[in-house]
């Protein structure tokens, strides 16, 4: 890991900086692909299996006899593991359903707003070589506790043309029935241009590397909306003196070990701190499976060495994490200063790796510094807020002074005609009455 001592304030744009490919490669490659699938649609997504997962396929749906004895794949200590999660992550969720509230902004004038569900989503779940079963709880849990409609689903194949039987098995459960064979910037695509076999959605969800990213950025802004830019994860670390440096190098590996463009990020304002956090690193890093890619990652991430724990705070805010983890003496206090954060973590038992599956909070949140102005996903992310109002004779004469003057001061006539007409009607009907 890169090590900075005292870095000052003017290098710190340099040193929130994620580690991208270039972007010019990027652009041209996903741009390639998304105008592929929209012009050949299934034949194009057949070629890109083939190209991208060495998979010869005949179909891109999976057929129910695929699902029929899935949950015999699962171990049983799995399956029940699962269970937990989704009846934690469930209970997380379904508190943030709101009550409609009908509020009388004025003596005849009543205003609403009511939550409906987007009709039809797409959950994109990465697959390759770690297969997130877990993101299919983190989407399909709120998708359905949101009521929406249809939801689909896609996720790359491996080599014999198959998806992982946990991800099958958790969509199953859940009850998300249309699943498709399809990974990377092509799936993207697919749900949002729609093709002879994969349905066209109005919302994209899921993280993916930085080719899915990009599409999902491309196609928002040819009409469908995405949940946020979730690219390669990321985790920034806060510690003092009294943190636990073996923690603190077991939660900068698990992020690590997701992928070679993952980054992690520890700020600290004690110098023997980063000592023995590296060494730690060192240790836990020669046990690990996924030992390669996490030393790749390493090699794009940070130790920071800042005065005081007021300046770490101060960097992690423009840093704006995915996942921030606070291992400090009365981390609590430091919380209440946290602005820019994807979800936070706090104190020395409060790993990362709980929120990415069984504390009941979502794991899919903003990375690359878009947690300045996106959310992680949550019920919200798969309604939409229709108001309402509803104004009486009474509450339009109340109200229409305030409105013709508007109107006019903004030189817009018709907008106070359409007060006008209606008060003369009240006032006839008045006369007449």
């Amino acid at each position: 890991m890169n090590v900075e001592k005292y870095p000052p304030r003017e290098s710190w744009a340099k040193l929130i900086r994620r580690p991208v490919i270039d972007n010019n490669i990027l652009q041209n490659a996903v741009r390639e692909i998304l105008e592929s699938v929209k012009t050949d649609g299934d034949s194009a997504l057949l070629q890109f299996a083939r190209k991208y997962d060495n998979a010869r396929l005949s179909e891109l749906e999976v057929k129910p006899e695929e699902l029929a004895d899935i949950q015999n794949e699962i171990d049983e200590q799995l399956r029940s593991a699962i269970e937990t999660a989704r009846a934690n992550i469930t209970k997380f969720h379904s508190a943030q359903i709101e009550d409609v509230t009908m509020i009388e902004t004025t003596r005849g004038v009543t205003c609403w707003r009511k939550s409906v569900p987007i009709e039809r989503v797409g959950l994109y779940i990465p697959g390759g070589s770690a297969p997130l079963f877990s993101t299919v709880l983190m989407l399909g849990i709120p998708a359905l506790i949101a009521g929406c409609p249809e939801i689909i689903l896609c996720t790359p194949p491996n080599q014999d043309g198959r998806i992982h039987p946990v991800i099958l098995y958790t969509a199953q459960i859940l009850g998300i029935e249309r699943i498709f064979k399809i990974g990377g910037a092509q799936a993207i695509a697919a749900m949002a241009y729609g093709t002879q076999s994969v349905p066209r959605v109005d919302k994209i969800f899921g993280p993916g590397n930085q080719y899915v990213t990009l599409a999902k950025q491309i196609v928002s802004t040819q009409g469908v909306a995405i949940d946020m830019p979730a690219g390669p994860s990321e985790v920034a670390v806060v510690a003092d003196r009294f943190a636990n440096p073996d923690f603190i190098a077991a939660d900068l590996l698990s992020q690590a070990e997701h992928g070679a463009d993952s980054q992690v990020v520890c700020v600290t304002d004690d110098v023997e701190l980063i000592t023995k956090i590296i060494a730690s690193v060192e240790r836990q890093l020669a046990d690990l499976p996924r030992r390669a890619i996490a030393e790749k990652s390493l090699a794009n991430s940070r130790m920071i060495l800042l005065k005081d724990l007021d300046e770490a705070m101060n960097f992690t805010n423009k840093y704006a994490p995915e996942h921030l983890i606070l291992q400090t003496k009365n981390p609590e206090q430091w919380a209440k200063k946290v602005v820019n954060a994807g979800s936070v973590f706090i104190g020395a038992y409060s790993p990362e790796s709980a929120g990415d599956y069984a504390s009941g909070t979502n794991h899919t949140l903003p990375t690359n510094g878009y947690a300045r102005s996106f959310s992680g996903v949550s019920v919200d992310s798969f309604i939409r807020k229709i108001t309402f109002q509803s104004i009486s004779a009474e509450g339009l004469k109340a109200l229409s002074p305030t409105i013709e003057c508007m109107a006019e001061a903004e030189k817009l006539q018709a907008h106070r005609n359409a007060v006008r007409v209606r008060l003369n009607a009240i006032a006839k009907g008045a006369e007449r009455g």
